[in-house]
């Protein structure tokens, strides 16, 4: 492949007409051609309470890819820490580990269902496209799911009665201290995980803004994971802001970022946008709160959005502008755009088509292509 490295995202989605186990299938079959093709690393989300995304759970995904792959990377993308405690973290990880040393990546983020915020002293957003020609859409606002039955039912579901969520980045600094068998508490007992204690993995943040997330890698000397594919308006922002915060550390002496996007390739830009036509309406599910549907066919979507206002329209635009989609040239001059704007270290990709066998090919067509460019 090209200098920059390629990871993949999966979110196992689920198209219509299809099952949850179904595309757990297909998931392990892409993580094994993923391998082949030269890609980086495989990392699965978390995400709860969604019709049309089967990945509930990084750590059981990411042992039942371990053992079905061999050399790839694969990690979480991320294991949202706001429902979960450090010890059971690490502990997960370090099972897996023990089994597969020294393949796992640890990514940590925020609580689902959380708005990003930007830093409190952050400049206005830049907006418009950068010089490169990338675009950077206008904010969006996530206030109308604030306090929105589903996502105070998931909140719910996740956390135990009564239980309160730690600290951010004191949870980080515990799931870091648990790593390298320095945790102490308050009153100075020791606590050693067996596995995960000495776990060889590499820990990483995911964020969308430059606020916590972005900090908290930064101050602990972690890779960071800015998304571009979720929170387009604020990535520039995300990658400015853990630049800014970041020490070097003992296992990274120098900022290491990768940024995400979602990319639909086929033979030609026409094919490609027949295919990713489904996105729309998969995404104005989620930003309902509805939860994701089942991806649906080309011609479930022109259904979907038959009768769409303007406003239906306008609540998924930043998403839909800021695809990666077309043939493999056009693809990849977007990612260069990407890298190019946010000085990426490396590029994660998603992509979700209503048929495995488009979504195989897409990866497929990106990594020829990436592997031609210098």
């Amino acid at each position: 492949m090209s200098r920059t490295p390629l990871g993949v995202l999966d979110l196992v989605p689920v198209p219509s007409g299809s099952t949850a186990a179904e595309a757990l299938h297909h998931t392990v079959a892409l993580a094994r051609q993923a391998e082949r093709l030269g890609y980086a690393r495989y990392w699965f989300a978390e995400h709860h309470l969604n019709p049309g995304v089967a990945g509930t759970s990084p750590a059981v995904l990411l042992a039942l890819t371990a053992g079905a792959t061999s050399t790839i990377r694969l990690g979480s993308g991320a294991v949202q820490l706001g429902h979960r405690t450090a010890l059971s973290t690490v502990e997960e990880f370090g099972l897996i580990d023990a089994l597969h040393p020294g393949r796992l990546d640890l990514g940590l983020g925020r609580s689902a269902g959380r708005p990003p915020q930007p830093a409190p002293d952050a400049a206005p957003p830049f907006e418009g496209w950068t010089p490169g020609g990338l675009r950077i859409p206008p904010r969006f606002s996530f206030a109308h799911l604030l306090g929105h039955p589903r996502v105070a039912l998931q909140q719910r579901l996740l956390n135990l009665p009564g239980a309160r969520p730690q600290d951010y980045a004191e949870q980080v600094g515990d799931v870091l201290a648990l790593l390298r068998g320095e945790y102490r508490s308050p009153e100075g007992v020791e606590a050693h995980p067996v596995p995960g204690e000495g776990a060889d993995v590499q820990v990483w943040i995911l964020g969308s803004s430059g606020g916590q997330s972005a900090e908290t890698a930064g101050a602990n000397g972690l890779r960071f994971a800015a998304n571009y594919h979720v929170s387009p308006a604020s990535v520039l922002e995300a990658a400015e802001g853990y630049r800014a915060a970041f020490k070097p550390s003992a296992a990274l002496d120098r900022p290491y970022l990768t940024v995400s996007a979602d990319v639909v390739v086929a033979p030609d830009d026409a094919e490609a946008r027949e295919l990713a036509a489904g996105y729309a309406p998969w995404v104005h599910s989620i930003r309902t709160a509805e939860g994701a549907i089942p991806f649906p066919s080309p011609g479930e979507a022109r259904e979907l959005v038959a009768g769409w206002s303007a406003a239906d329209h306008a609540l998924v635009a930043d998403r839909v502008e800021t695809r990666f989609v077309g043939s493999a040239a056009t693809v990849a001059d977007h990612l260069e755009r990407l890298r190019e704007a946010t000085g990426a270290d490396e590029l994660l990709i998603t992509t979700i088509t209503h048929s495995p066998a488009d979504r195989v090919r897409s990866y497929r067509l990106l990594a020829e292509e990436w592997a031609r460019r210098p």
